[in-house]
């Protein structure tokens, strides 16, 4: 493990309040459509959120990607908060989009910034020339890209790519998810310790989403260790005592308690924009 005994960095703060799965029937405060996530990304800033990481869905309340319908719900978070909130889109495909649509979109919604799975953008190899190709676009457009990571093998892939010279950002952030997305899944902060080991891939501007009721804990963990934190409804629908929480809101509030208690100060939406530009 490669332990940071204190960081001069403050920690980034993400809300993801909807995910592509869960619908009003899960949490009727799930916002869905682009006033209900305005209203959630100024109630987050304000809870202490840097950057908010969204999905749309269709009229059927589905996952969905589309660049008209992610400019329109872009449009409405900076009416609501105007750049004090970095935007980040989300390329997830749910077994819906295959590689070449989901870098379409991305290309056609020029977001500010996006998530990337890996596994699903590179299925195999034969798919490397064309991510490597995207990614050098998104550089020349200024999208910022973050890639995510369910495995340490994942991360010792992307560092092979990195080291062949397929990434065309010297330090890619990344974004390592603790568990796996199943009914009744709880991540805990030692389902960290894997990505960190000796011998795996280090990643300069790293955060962590968890699942289930421990989600303020393993993010503080990744704060202690250098990392950057990913809280909301998307992943947990509880508070750390393992009530209710009334909105992802509250639970980027929590983080902000528990980091904070932890001697740690919190980086503002230009803070991590910076942070992006130095890695």
């Amino acid at each position: 493990m490669r332990p940071v005994a204190s960081r001069p960095d403050p920690v980034a703060i993400a809300v993801a309040p909807n995910g592509g799965r869960r619908t009003k029937a899960d949490h009727p405060a799930l916002p869905i459509t682009p006033d209900e996530l305005a209203h959630v990304a100024a109630a987050s800033l304000d809870s202490g959120a840097a950057m908010i990481h969204v999905h749309v869905r269709d009229r059927d309340g589905h996952h969905l990607l589309d660049a008209e319908a992610y400019r329109t719900v872009t449009a409405a978070i900076r009416a609501s908060v105007d750049e004090r909130l970095v935007v980040q889109i989300t390329s997830e495909a749910l077994g819906i989009y295959r590689p070449e649509q989901q870098m379409r979109v991305v290309l056609e919604a020029r977001p500010e910034a996006v998530s990337l799975a890996l596994r699903e953008l590179l299925p195999d190899q034969t798919y490397e020339a064309g991510f490597a190709a995207f990614l050098e676009t998104l550089r020349r457009e200024k999208i910022t890209p973050q890639i995510i990571l369910y495995t340490p093998e994942e991360a010792t892939y992307l560092a092979m790519l990195a080291g062949r010279g397929l990434i065309p950002f010297d330090n890619v952030p990344v974004l390592y998810v603790l568990g796996r997305y199943a009914v009744g899944q709880t991540s805990r902060p030692a389902d960290l310790l894997p990505f960190l080991a000796p011998g795996t891939a280090a990643a300069s501007h790293w955060m962590v989403c968890a699942f289930g009721n421990q989600e303020a804990a393993c993010v503080t963990a990744a704060a202690l260790l250098g990392g950057n934190a990913r809280v909301g409804f998307e992943n947990n629908l509880f508070l750390p005592d393992g009530t209710p929480a009334s909105g992802s809101q509250d639970l980027v509030a929590a983080t902000k308690r528990s980091v904070e208690a932890c001697g740690l100060t919190l980086a503002n939406a230009d803070t991590l924009r910076g942070q992006w530009d130095a890695a």
